[in-house]
């Protein structure tokens, strides 16, 4: 087990102005990690940067698409500005066209730009990355989600790519096996966020759980080394949590 208040450890955490991102972010930093947060909106990036800078927190914020290359190699500077890099959190995601509709209702266009966020920019990034979480024993943590083993209809394109995260992260984590680096999916359930509201407008939000139901795991996670979770799934809503 490892100290949880360690001051050096560093996080990326990726869609960190709001919702799950924004909760990882708040309790990483609550617990004395130093942070870099992204997001593609700057005034809710900013705002949550503050919150937190306000308490003391370290916080590097850089507004932008991780879609972009250019954005990506900034936020790897950014960390390695600070020293080091413990987790990486791949949370940004597309959901695609909103309200939600049927896979071959999409544009291919939308589809691609799905698959350029959910997939191919947290692989990019934990390519970029691994330099920096070798020297530490780090670990990457893909958010994945139920519609990634679960058929829900009209959820096809994040769905979809979902699983293909789920299945490049049990890849790499193989990959990396003897490096001291580890990669985790972790599905974080339902949840009330902004994204679920604008893919299904109208729908009852109300008895489905805020973000903050999550804690219990990000604090079990903090406390556990990448070995022990590498190439597991974990659903955070349902401890103890044993490899799925």
């Amino acid at each position: 087990m490892t100290d949880l208040r360690i001051p050096s450890r560093v996080a990326l955490v990726t869609g960190a102005s709001t919702g799950l991102g924004e909760t990882i972010a708040e309790f990483l930093g609550g617990a004395g990690w130093r942070l870099v947060l992204t997001a593609r909106t700057e005034s809710d990036l900013t705002a949550v940067a503050k919150r937190l800078t306000d308490r003391g927190v370290t916080v590097v914020a850089v507004a932008g698409d991780v879609g972009e290359a250019a954005h990506r190699e900034r936020l790897i500077a950014e960390a390695g500005s600070l020293g080091r890099l413990d987790w990486l959190v791949n949370n940004a995601s597309q959901m695609g066209v909103s309200p939600i509709r049927p896979l071959l209702d999409h544009p291919v266009d939308v589809f691609e730009k799905v698959l350029r966020t959910n997939v191919v920019a947290p692989v990019a990034m934990a390519q970029l990355a691994l330099p920096l979480l070798r020297e530490t024993g780090g670990l990457v943590v893909n958010l994945s989600s139920e519609a990634a083993v679960d058929v829900f209809p009209c959820a096809g394109i994040y769905g979809a790519s979902k699983a293909a995260l789920d299945q490049a992260s049990r890849i790499i984590a193989a990959e990396l096996a003897d490096t001291g680096v580890g990669v985790t999916s972790v599905d974080p359930g339902g949840m009330r966020t902004r994204g679920y509201a604008e893919a299904e407008p109208g729908f009852d939000l109300s008895g489905v759980p805020t973000p903050d139901v999550t804690l219990p795991f990000w604090k079990w996670l903090a406390q556990t080394s990448s070995g022990e979770v590498s190439g597991q799934r974990y659903m955070a809503q349902a401890g103890p949590w044993d490899a799925r």
